[in-house]
Protein backbone atom coordinates (compact mmCIF):
# COMPACT_ATOMS: atom_id res chain seq x y z
CA UNK A 1 0.00 0.00 0.00
CA UNK A 2 1.39 3.79 -1.01
CA UNK A 3 0.67 6.37 1.42
CA UNK A 4 1.21 10.11 1.34
CA UNK A 5 0.84 12.90 3.66
CA UNK A 6 0.04 16.40 3.15
CA UNK A 7 0.76 18.34 6.33
CA UNK A 8 -1.98 21.42 6.42
CA UNK A 9 -0.81 24.57 6.81
CA UNK A 10 -1.19 27.38 10.03
CA UNK A 11 -4.64 28.70 9.27
CA UNK A 12 -6.02 26.99 6.62
CA UNK A 13 -8.60 24.57 7.18
CA UNK A 14 -9.32 21.63 4.97
CA UNK A 15 -12.38 19.75 5.09
CA UNK A 16 -13.33 16.54 2.63
CA UNK A 17 -17.14 16.20 1.16
CA UNK A 18 -16.95 12.61 -0.86
CA UNK A 19 -14.13 13.41 -3.59
CA UNK A 20 -13.97 17.07 -3.00
CA UNK A 21 -11.43 18.82 -1.40
CA UNK A 22 -12.50 22.29 0.27
CA UNK A 23 -9.22 24.64 1.08
CA UNK A 24 -9.96 27.96 2.66
CA UNK A 25 -7.65 30.22 4.12
CA UNK A 26 -6.97 33.88 4.74
CA UNK A 27 -7.14 34.78 1.16
CA UNK A 28 -9.77 32.87 -0.06
CA UNK A 29 -11.66 29.45 -0.76
CA UNK A 30 -10.32 26.90 -3.33
CA UNK A 31 -12.55 23.47 -3.95
CA UNK A 32 -11.00 20.87 -6.55
CA UNK A 33 -12.95 17.50 -6.75
CA UNK A 34 -10.41 14.16 -7.32
CA UNK A 35 -11.54 11.27 -8.21
CA UNK A 36 -9.52 7.89 -9.31
CA UNK A 37 -10.94 4.77 -8.40
CA UNK A 38 -6.98 3.41 -6.86
CA UNK A 39 -7.00 6.90 -4.89
CA UNK A 40 -8.57 7.83 -1.25
CA UNK A 41 -8.00 10.78 0.45
CA UNK A 42 -9.12 11.28 4.18
CA UNK A 43 -7.93 13.99 6.79
CA UNK A 44 -5.96 12.61 9.81
CA UNK A 45 -4.31 14.44 12.40
CA UNK A 46 -4.16 18.27 10.90
CA UNK A 47 -2.61 15.60 7.69
CA UNK A 48 -4.15 15.27 4.38
CA UNK A 49 -3.81 11.16 3.50
CA UNK A 50 -3.14 10.38 0.28
CA UNK A 51 -3.34 6.83 -0.79
CA UNK A 52 -3.70 3.53 -3.03
CA UNK A 53 -4.09 -0.12 -2.58
CA UNK A 54 -2.48 -0.71 -5.54
CA UNK A 55 1.04 -0.60 -6.07
CA UNK A 56 1.14 -0.05 -9.68
CA UNK A 57 3.46 3.09 -11.15
CA UNK A 58 1.02 4.86 -12.72
CA UNK A 59 -1.18 5.06 -9.08
CA UNK A 60 1.89 5.77 -7.15
CA UNK A 61 1.89 8.96 -10.03
CA UNK A 62 -1.15 9.92 -8.96
CA UNK A 63 -0.18 9.85 -5.55
CA UNK A 64 2.37 12.46 -6.38
CA UNK A 65 0.32 14.62 -8.66
CA UNK A 66 -2.29 14.99 -6.15
CA UNK A 67 -0.46 15.97 -3.09
CA UNK A 68 1.16 19.02 -5.08
CA UNK A 69 -2.31 19.93 -6.07
CA UNK A 70 -2.90 19.86 -2.33
CA UNK A 71 0.13 21.79 -1.47
CA UNK A 72 -0.75 24.64 -4.22
CA UNK A 73 -4.18 25.00 -2.60
CA UNK A 74 -3.02 25.61 0.19
CA UNK A 75 -0.42 27.99 -0.69
CA UNK A 76 -2.59 29.75 -2.99
CA UNK A 77 -5.62 30.75 -0.25
CA UNK A 78 -2.75 31.43 2.32
CA UNK A 79 -0.41 33.39 0.16
CA UNK A 80 -1.54 33.54 -3.53
CA UNK A 81 0.46 33.54 -6.86
CA UNK A 82 1.82 35.88 -9.13
CA UNK A 83 2.84 35.55 -12.47
CA UNK A 84 4.93 38.32 -14.63
CA UNK A 85 4.67 38.87 -18.46
CA UNK A 86 6.35 42.04 -20.58
CA UNK A 87 4.81 43.59 -23.23
CA UNK A 88 7.83 44.01 -26.29
CA UNK A 89 7.31 45.73 -29.53
CA UNK A 90 9.88 47.54 -32.15
CA UNK A 91 7.74 49.93 -34.03
CA UNK A 92 4.33 50.24 -33.62
CA UNK A 93 3.50 51.18 -29.67
CA UNK A 94 0.85 48.93 -28.49
CA UNK A 95 -2.06 49.64 -25.97
CA UNK A 96 -2.85 47.26 -23.32
CA UNK A 97 -6.74 47.99 -22.07
CA UNK A 98 -8.45 45.81 -19.61
CA UNK A 99 -12.26 45.57 -20.58
CA UNK A 100 -14.35 43.08 -18.08
CA UNK A 101 -12.72 39.64 -18.44
CA UNK A 102 -11.03 40.56 -21.53
CA UNK A 103 -7.02 41.79 -22.08
CA UNK A 104 -7.00 44.31 -25.26
CA UNK A 105 -4.20 44.43 -27.27
CA UNK A 106 -4.27 47.49 -29.40
CA UNK A 107 -2.48 48.26 -32.17
CA UNK A 108 0.10 45.47 -32.60
CA UNK A 109 1.88 45.16 -35.40
CA UNK A 110 0.02 47.87 -36.74
CA UNK A 111 -3.23 46.39 -36.99
CA UNK A 112 -6.57 48.39 -37.29
CA UNK A 113 -8.26 45.12 -34.94
CA UNK A 114 -7.51 44.37 -31.66
CA UNK A 115 -6.35 41.29 -30.43
CA UNK A 116 -7.91 40.06 -27.21
CA UNK A 117 -7.04 37.62 -24.20
CA UNK A 118 -9.55 36.12 -21.76
CA UNK A 119 -8.74 36.33 -18.05
CA UNK A 120 -9.99 33.85 -15.97
CA UNK A 121 -12.57 34.34 -12.67
CA UNK A 122 -10.89 34.46 -9.65
CA UNK A 123 -7.67 36.20 -11.22
CA UNK A 124 -6.54 39.98 -11.02
CA UNK A 125 -4.49 41.70 -13.91
CA UNK A 126 -2.68 45.01 -13.79
CA UNK A 127 -1.31 46.95 -16.26
CA UNK A 128 2.66 49.10 -15.24
CA UNK A 129 4.06 50.50 -18.45
CA UNK A 130 5.50 47.37 -20.38
CA UNK A 131 4.88 44.96 -17.34
CA UNK A 132 1.78 43.22 -16.58
CA UNK A 133 1.44 41.53 -13.09
CA UNK A 134 -1.46 38.36 -12.87
CA UNK A 135 -2.03 37.04 -9.70
CA UNK A 136 -4.64 35.21 -7.88
CA UNK A 137 -5.24 31.92 -5.26
CA UNK A 138 -5.71 29.56 -7.75
CA UNK A 139 -2.06 28.83 -9.75
CA UNK A 140 -3.69 26.94 -12.56
CA UNK A 141 -6.61 29.79 -13.23
CA UNK A 142 -3.12 32.25 -12.77
CA UNK A 143 -0.50 30.54 -15.06
CA UNK A 144 -4.04 29.99 -17.84
CA UNK A 145 -4.43 33.75 -17.73
CA UNK A 146 -0.49 34.41 -18.21
CA UNK A 147 -0.56 31.74 -21.24
CA UNK A 148 -3.86 33.34 -22.92
CA UNK A 149 -2.00 36.77 -22.81
CA UNK A 150 0.69 34.98 -24.21
CA UNK A 151 -0.93 33.15 -27.07
CA UNK A 152 -2.89 36.47 -28.09
CA UNK A 153 -0.21 37.75 -29.71
CA UNK A 154 1.53 34.70 -31.09
CA UNK A 155 2.50 35.67 -34.88
CA UNK A 156 1.73 33.56 -37.58
CA UNK A 157 2.80 34.04 -41.26
CA UNK A 158 5.83 35.91 -40.14
CA UNK A 159 9.89 35.29 -38.74
CA UNK A 160 9.62 34.72 -35.41
CA UNK A 161 13.22 36.15 -35.46
CA UNK A 162 12.69 39.33 -36.95
CA UNK A 163 9.08 40.32 -35.58
CA UNK A 164 9.54 39.70 -32.07
CA UNK A 165 6.87 41.93 -30.54
CA UNK A 166 4.83 40.16 -28.11
CA UNK A 167 3.65 39.62 -24.72
CA UNK A 168 5.94 37.34 -22.69
CA UNK A 169 5.83 35.45 -19.31
CA UNK A 170 8.63 36.01 -17.60
CA UNK A 171 8.16 34.94 -14.86
CA UNK A 172 5.96 31.69 -13.69
CA UNK A 173 2.92 31.70 -11.25
CA UNK A 174 5.11 31.61 -7.90
CA UNK A 175 3.93 32.32 -4.57
CA UNK A 176 3.16 35.77 -3.46
CA UNK A 177 6.54 37.16 -1.41
CA UNK A 178 8.40 34.50 -2.89
CA UNK A 179 9.21 36.22 -6.40
CA UNK A 180 12.39 35.39 -8.51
Amino acid sequence: MSELEVPIKEGVEVSLDGNRVNVSGPKGKLHRVFGHPHVKIKLNDGKIVVSSDSERRKDRAVLGTWRTHLKNMMTGVSNGYECGLRLVYAHFPVKLELHGDRLLIKNFLGARSSRSAKILEGVEVKIEDENVRVSGIDKEKVGQTAANIEQATKIKGFDRRVFQDGVYITQKPTPIGEGG
